[in-house]
């Protein structure tokens, strides 16, 4: 498993993916919007999708060098200085790639990426109470299930609870199940 940076050679697929955005959300992902501007646009005009603020990287196997999906991170803030911000992150991956371990290998490598390269002491993630499998790879991943976020998501027409996990720095030592 990899995560790396979108290129002008991605763009057609993830142009695909945005056609379709049922297929490879999921119904836990879905929320009906719709990108103001396509990826092929803007990476042809030499755009990253990775900047100060918030970034996506593709997550990509290693044996096969097929794109199974993206993970993403923004900002959040707990506080009006610096040292407050954590990163939240969320995954996507194609309905293939599910259930096999990829999400939680994924998500654990953002998180390090994210240690390594910023002075954050938190990353977080959140998922609906009713996504058993998100939780668990959580889990694998290493983060620790904080507590639930009631009516904190608008989606498909309704208000879901959300569980919120995070994994901080000091976590890093400990080994993974």
């Amino acid at each position: 498993m990899r995560l790396r940076e979108a290129t002008k050679a991605d763009a057609e697929l993830l142009d695909r993916w945005d056609h379709d955005p049922a297929y490879w959300l999921g119904e836990f992902n879905h929320f009906g919007v719709t990108r103001a501007r396509r990826h092929a646009e803007a990476l042809a005009e030499g755009e990253r999708l990775v900047g100060p603020a918030s970034g996506t990287l593709l997550v990509e196997r290693l044996d096969t060098a097929e794109v199974i999906g993206d993970i993403g991170w923004h900002a959040t803030r707990y506080g009006p200085n610096d040292e407050s911000t954590a990163w939240n992150i969320g995954i996507s991956l194609i309905p293939t790639a599910r259930g096999r371990g990829y999400g939680a290998e994924a998500q654990r490598l953002v998180a390090l990426l994210l240690f390594d390269t910023t002075e954050v002491a938190r990353v977080e993630a959140s998922t609906d109470v009713e996504n058993l499998a998100e939780q668990q790879a959580l889990e694998r991943a290493g983060f620790v299930r904080e507590g639930v976020l009631r009516r904190a998501q608008y989606r498909e027409g309704g208000w879901h609870d959300l569980v919120v996990f995070s994994i901080v720095r000091s976590d890093l030592s400990a080994p993974l199940d």
